[in-house]
């Protein structure tokens, strides 16, 4: 497996592999910059098929961090973990302690928070070895605590957004979202769209996920095969990537996609697709900033009014990419990317002047 030939490796500075026998561990960091600060981004726990597939999720994800912590303007670099194991199945506190180890070792160039198939509780463990951790449980008023809900509430807003951009509606009573994914982000995003008088249509391999979000909010089930052909207003994917492709992306009836997902798109070309089919996409890594948001603050010491201020800019940052990708007849996905590597570009440049 050649690292360098992999087509997400984007000269990221480092990516490290860790394995514990006597927890089972075997995980992957990935840093690809610290322009910005300490490389920030989750720890995904996931049942990868190959080793081959958790550097390659590794990769995208913690570029994907670069350009999240860039857009939102904080003071983080972008990293990512991946654990390779059954999170229903494999947790024990032995195999985060010996993960806690192995972030401890990177001496605070990596700072590690809850993802896919890990909790703020997984995240307990971590940090009985390292203080190099957020996503930790808080004190009333303070920032921190599990950063999904956070993440919801800045997909909400920014979804809100994209509605008026391209349907020219102030408010979603009445709109039909289609939710791919209803688990800690997706569910808390059903709320939200539900108190604001949307129609639900959710989908989720956990038959559980669907029958809560059905119970809760009154949503309609579908099947997760048939969710991407499914009409709606919007569609949200919040469960794993690269869900946007050719042969996807002709299936879709759909005006606006606006999710938590990191890296919906399979390649950067397919925003062009999009763009194409006169599909509005809010850049995943814009919509979705909220959870790492609230982890800057606890991380580096904020309130939780400050984390909702924050937030609330996540709408004018994707209306200002929408706005300038109509001026240029380019895929907003890709004037995102413009935006965020000027940044990592300037900064880099002034550290070295």
């Amino acid at each position: 497996m050649d690292i360098y030939d992999n087509r997400e490796f984007d000269g990221h500075e480092l990516l490290i592999f860790g394995q514990d026998g006597a927890s089972g561990l075997k995980a992957i960091i990935a840093i690809h910059s610290t322009a910005l600060g300490p490389a920030a981004g989750g720890c995904r726990m996931w049942p990868y098929a190959s080793t081959a597939d958790a550097v390659t999720d590794v990769l995208r994800l913690s570029r994907g961090m670069s350009y999240k912590n860039a857009m939102a303007g904080l003071p983080f670099g972008g990293g990512k973990a991946v654990i390779i194991g059954d999170a229903r199945t494999a947790k024990t506190p032995e195999l985060f302690a010996a993960f806690g180890r192995m972030v401890d070792s990177l001496r605070g160039r990596y700072i590690t928070a809850e993802d896919v198939g890990t909790t703020s509780a997984d995240m307990g463990q971590v940090a009985r070895v390292t203080r190099y951790v957020a996503g930790l449980g808080r004190q009333a008023g303070q920032a921190g605590g599990d950063p999904a809900p956070k993440t919801a509430l800045g997909v909400f807003l920014g979804l809100r957004a994209a509605v008026k951009f391209r349907l020219g509606r102030s408010d979603l009573s009445g709109l039909t979202v289609a939710v791919q994914g209803v688990g800690g982000v997706g569910y808390h995003l059903c709320g939200l769209l539900a108190t604001a008088g949307a129609r639900l249509k959710v989908a989720d391999v956990e038959a559980r996920a669907v029958e809560r979000a059905c119970d809760e909010f009154g949503a309609t089930p579908v099947a997760p095969v048939r969710m991407l052909e499914e009409e709606a207003d919007v569609l949200a994917p919040c469960a794993l990537g690269a869900v946007l492709n050719a042969r996807t992306i002709a299936k879709l009836r759909v005006p606006v996609i606006a999710g938590a997902a990191n890296n919906q798109l399979a390649r950067a070309q397919d925003g062009e697709g999009l763009r194409a089919a006169g599909i509005l996409y809010a850049p995943d890594y814009v919509i979705n900033a909220g959870g790492i948001i609230s982890v800057a603050r606890e991380y580096y010491g904020g309130t939780e009014a400050q984390v909702i201020e924050d937030i609330q800019a996540i709408p004018a940052r994707l209306t200002e990419i929408f706005e300038r990708a109509r001026r240029e007849s380019r895929p907003t996905n890709a004037v995102a990317d413009v935006l965020a590597r000027e940044r990592l570009r300037n900064e880099a440049e002034r550290l070295v002047a």
